[in-house]
């Protein structure tokens, strides 16, 4: 082994000490001191080592690669928020979500990746180095949650486990050998995205710990493949261009086809859509029918004997319509029944139950949905 590849090792088995004692014996690497330990590592090595310079021929090729695949990705992911539902996003550009999330991921993205780069410039002729440095950063990523995960716990074992290592894992190692092809640039747009949708976009799909973790896994293996099979073909810039013309006006109508599909669905918004699962309003809606429904805000009086709303009874949406309004000093009271039952509802609506007012129906639209929400 060279001495070059000694003095590398060296320096990657000390950084890889100190995350195993900040993995469980003390935990100062978090938010911005992790930040300050990155700069300091990169002035090491480049004082030891030197940098390299990304001089990459596809760098440019494979991030607008990387751009398709997050429209394609989000594509996907929001229209699934059409069958899980939406939710709001906790620190939506807000102070404490820029101070406590948005600056230390770039921080940390840009110092992390450029480390990675140089690292694997170095490391890429001996496989011990690379082993060793992919290790070394899948506890980078995982340092701060391994000092706070409970492993007595089942539960926590298992989110750790899906959450955290084996998206690190699959990750690390498609990025470390990836950025020996591409530079740095790509991935550092990658990680940019995957780590600040959350808190760039006001709704995100509502996925559980199991949808999130599959999502996590798959997503770093198919941007890795995607990467490849487009390094692994043949490449004429005037091909090439023209192809990515081509493509622009159908992924442009494709965002937004879906951007209207999230705005009516989510429920996040003036208007916003159902889908009917029964068939207690028939013949006028019927099951599979998408209803638009226009909120009221808190103009109560517009509603009157004969519309058909939309309201929330024990967490389902209901459409029915109102045979009755009654009206005390503050407040107003709804009777409601399907046009297809017997009986009006054995309960009264109240205001803050209320969704909005039905406007107009689209036949059928919603028969994927339902059946899908049966499944």
């Amino acid at each position: 082994m060279k001495k070059g590849y000694k003095r590398l090792l060296m320096f990657e088995l000390i950084i890889f000490i100190v995350l195993i004692l900040n993995s469980f014996v003390w935990n100062i690497l978090n938010r911005y001191t992790i930040i300050l330990f990155l700069i300091a590592l990169l002035s090491l090595f480049k004082y030891l080592f030197g940098f390299e310079k990304d001089n990459h021929r596809f760098t440019k090729d494979i991030i607008l690669e990387t751009i398709i695949f997050f429209i394609i990705f989000f594509m996907i992911y929001y229209l699934l928020g059409v069958v899980i539902g939406f939710a709001r996003t906790a620190n939506y550009f807000t102070f404490n979500g820029l101070k406590t999330f948005f600056i230390p991921i770039v921080f940390f993205t840009f110092l992390e990746e450029y480390l990675r780069y140089v690292m694997m410039c170095k490391a890429q002729d001996e496989k011990m180095a690379v082993i060793l440095t992919i290790i070394l950063f899948v506890f980078l990523d995982s340092t701060s949650i391994i000092y706070y995960t409970n492993f007595d716990s089942t539960y926590a074992k298992f989110i750790f486990l899906s959450l955290t290592l084996l998206p690190a894992i699959c990750r690390n190692v498609g990025f470390s050998i990836l950025t020996l092809k591409v530079g740095y640039k790509p991935l550092i747009l990658y990680q940019l995205v995957i780590g600040l949708y959350y808190y760039i976009f006001p709704i995100v799909p509502n996925s559980n710990e199991y949808l999130t973790s599959i999502i996590q896994f798959c997503i770093p293996i198919l941007y890795t493949y995607r990467c490849y099979k487009f390094l692994s073909g043949d490449h004429n810039k005037d091909v090439e261009r023209d192809y990515h013309k081509k493509r622009f006006i159908p992924f442009t109508l494709s965002i937004l086809v879906v951007l209207g599909v999230v705005y009516l669905t989510s429920g996040y918004f003036h208007y916003w859509s159902v889908a009917i699962a029964s068939g207690s309003m028939e013949p006028k809606i019927r099951k599979g029918d998408v209803v638009i429904i226009e909120k009221i805000g808190n103009d109560y009086s517009k509603l009157t004997k004969g519309d058909v709303i939309a309201f929330k009874y024990k967490n389902v949406v209901v459409v029915h319509r109102i045979i009755n309004v009654v009206k005390d000093q503050a407040n107003y009271y709804f009777y409601t029944k399907g046009d297809a039952n017997n009986k009006e509802d054995n309960f009264v609506v109240e205001e803050h139950m209320i969704l909005g007012e039905v406007n107009c129906k689209i036949p059928f639209v919603g028969l994927p949905t339902v059946w899908l929400n049966k499944m």
